[in-house]
């Protein structure tokens, strides 16, 4: 699937440095504003210990994870709704993507130079929020204009979805993030979803850290979780700098002894590519047979023709059932055939909700 997460900052917060540890894509790392100009595109493997219990059992001949695309998008600077610095290609590029990683800079170090001249995360924060929110607030003027004559007819649904219009124009006028305002899913649906605004996109904060701080944060931490308790929003303390470190590890043994001796269970990297995933609103089934052992990344809610489609279109085309196995059933059992024989092999039609973790073959004719 296409779906992308954008990872967005002001320049020098560790954006290519953290983009560099996420993926081989060599997006250049340097001590200097602007340093990403195109965004970098990285398609990252997604941890899965699932994976590694299903080969363990079935020994198949290739096991393949499933991804998602991070994309390195160049640093931001005040006025880039009117086009200062690189903001128009900015904001053009974060537009494109489907949620964001919102790096800020958390650590103190007079050799890393801030564009500011001081370590504020909240304010940096704030900087990117005031630039999207006043690209938002063009697009809801221009909707609102367009409403206003429609409304003139009189439509209830019409004077609804202008009145939507005109509290979430308050609301970013009051410097606050689209995603914040308490909006019904189908409010947001029929009146806010086709201006793809940018402060309505999902979003994860991603305090870069000093060695010290990545398991407890600080107090630049401790300011920016005070100052987004209102967004719903997840929260992952990292360390670029360590991250770069693990990167560049070649053996499993030594990367763990490495993250044990920081107190840490797994690395930043892995907790924010699961985080990414879960935030672009994704889940995954699996295929096992002894010649591949595969996970399918489909969107949360598809039905069974829809996730069939993401191995080849003709599977939803000629669609007939689906052979599911639950995944802790699997792991119990031991194999399929035990599945089958225990009942727990269960046949679903075309209105099946395919379940994060399920094993599926799919039977189709075309």
């Amino acid at each position: 699937m296409a779906l992308q997460a954008g990872i967005v900052g002001l320049p020098n917060v560790g954006k290519s440095t953290l983009f560099n540890a996420l993926s081989n894509a060599k997006a250049q790392a340097a001590n200097f504003p602007f340093c990403t100009i195109e965004p970098n595109i990285g398609v990252i493997t997604v941890p899965d210990e699932r994976l590694i219990n299903l080969e363990r059992l079935v020994k198949p001949n290739r096991v393949v994870p499933t991804t998602v695309e991070i994309v390195d998008i160049a640093g931001l600077v005040k006025g880039a709704s009117k086009g200062e610095g690189l903001g128009n290609q900015f904001l053009g590029n974060i537009r494109s993507t489907d949620a964001i990683i919102h790096v800020l800079r958390c650590f103190e170090d007079d050799n890393v130079i801030h564009v500011d001249g001081k370590v504020n995360p909240v304010s940096d924060k704030e900087v990117i929020d005031t630039e999207l929110q006043l690209k938002d607030l063009d697009s809801v003027d221009k909707k609102i204009s367009k409403s206003e004559k429609l409304a003139k007819t009189g439509d209830r649904e019409l004077l609804h979805g202008l009145e939507i219009l005109q509290a979430l124009k308050a609301h970013l006028e009051q410097g606050k993030n689209a995603r914040s305002m308490n909006l019904s899913k189908e409010d947001e649906e029929k009146h806010v979803r086709d201006m793809f605004l940018l402060t309505m996109k999902p979003v994860i904060y991603v305090c870069n850290v000093d060695e010290q701080s990545v398991v407890n944060g600080n107090e630049h931490t401790k300011a920016v979780r005070e100052n987004v308790k209102n967004e719903n929003a997840e929260i992952i303390y990292v360390s670029a700098a360590i991250e770069s470190e693990i990167a560049v590890m070649e053996s499993f043994d030594d990367r763990q002894l490495f993250l044990e001796d920081l107190g840490l269970s797994e690395s930043g990297v892995t907790r924010l590519i699961k985080s990414t995933y879960r935030l672009l609103n994704l889940a995954t089934y699996f295929t096992a047979g002894v010649q591949e052992v595969r996970a399918w990344t489909i969107t949360k809610g598809m039905l069974a023709p829809q996730a069939a489609a993401v191995i080849h279109t003709d599977f939803e085309k000629g669609f007939i059932r689906a052979e599911v196995i639950r995944y802790q059933d699997f792991i119990e059992l031991g194999s399929e055939a035990a599945c089958r024989d225990a009942g727990k092999l269960a046949v679903q039609g075309k209105d099946y909700v395919v379940e994060d973790g399920d094993i599926m073959h799919f039977r189709f004719n075309v």
